[in-house]
């Protein structure tokens, strides 16, 4: 079990299905738990980061399933490093936040919290602080990705960690649009072919993201996600909020929207007021 780190718990791991009941771990599980290991490499440093500062760390996890990451997080790092910080974790099916919510009991896990909303609606809760530290969403499906960044822009966010997940409406847009396209901007050839919107309109929706979080004054870096081979969704932005210029990444947003004829996507990648 060379996998496994140092003090990690390993009820846990039986109880996310990592290990088997006897403690063993088959290819499936290895995978899993070689996943969540990598992605704590890339958090670890910006919650020590963090802990310079304060210790009362908050971390907001948009999509949260079965909470695989955030139960990690505070096995491996906050259970004894800042046990006062707080993660929270948003999912919309009841079933299970009810599930992690008694998991986190029966672990006493006391900084984790679990609410039944919407990353759309979590913007607006009373039940959350109004700064966090660090946002995650992790295969949040389509624009539940873009609802977690206006989340983090709303909350401050020191840090968002993102691996976007099944973003279909920019290709929805380019395709409806194609045929004008085409006659304007050979560069539409790009987009021409069904698969190739799909492709190009999910790398668009990225480079839009990234240069959205730019022109609120992040640096914003873009890497892949090792051992995550099973699925075509790897891409990990990590933004940091450095108050960094923004007019040239403004700029940009604004030429790309609409050098591929997406300006009727501009209230999504600017608030209303830089709309």
């Amino acid at each position: 079990m060379h996998e496994v780190q140092p003090g990690q718990s390993i009820e846990l791991l039986k109880e996310l299905h990592i290990l088997t009941r006897d403690g063993k771990m088959n290819q499936d599980s290895r995978r899993k738990l070689k996943q969540v290991n990598h992605l704590f490499q890339f958090i670890e440093p910006l919650l020590k980061e963090l802990q310079q500062e304060h210790a009362e760390i908050t971390l907001v996890d948009h999509g949260a399933g079965k909470s695989y990451l955030g139960f990690i997080l505070y096995d491996l790092f906050f259970k004894e490093q800042a046990p006062t910080a707080r993660i929270y974790g948003i999912e919309t099916r009841d079933e299970l936040v009810m599930k992690s919510r008694a998991l986190a009991d029966r672990l006493g896990f006391r900084g984790m919290r679990f609410l039944n909303l919407s990353v759309a609606d979590s913007i607006e809760t009373a039940a959350l602080p109004e700064t966090i530290d660090i946002v995650t969403a992790l295969h949040a499906c389509n624009t539940a990705t873009d609802d977690a960044i206006r989340f983090a822009l709303k909350k401050k966010a020191r840090f968002m960690v993102l691996v976007p997940c099944c973003q279909a409406e920019v290709a929805s847009v380019l395709n409806r649009n194609k045929g004008m396209a085409l006659g304007q901007n050979g560069l539409s050839e790009i987009w021409r072919h069904p698969l190739h919107t799909r492709e190009f309109g999910s790398m668009v929706t990225n480079v839009l993201r990234c240069l959205q979080l730019e022109a609120h004054g992040y640096q914003v870096s873009v890497t892949e996600l090792v051992g995550w081979e099973h699925s075509m969704k790897n891409e990990l932005i990590i933004a940091r909020y450095k108050d960094l210029p923004r007019r040239r990444p403004t700029e940009r947003l604004r030429e790309v929207l609409r050098s591929l004829g997406l300006e009727e996507m501009q209230q999504r990648f600017f608030t209303t007021s830089e709309a």
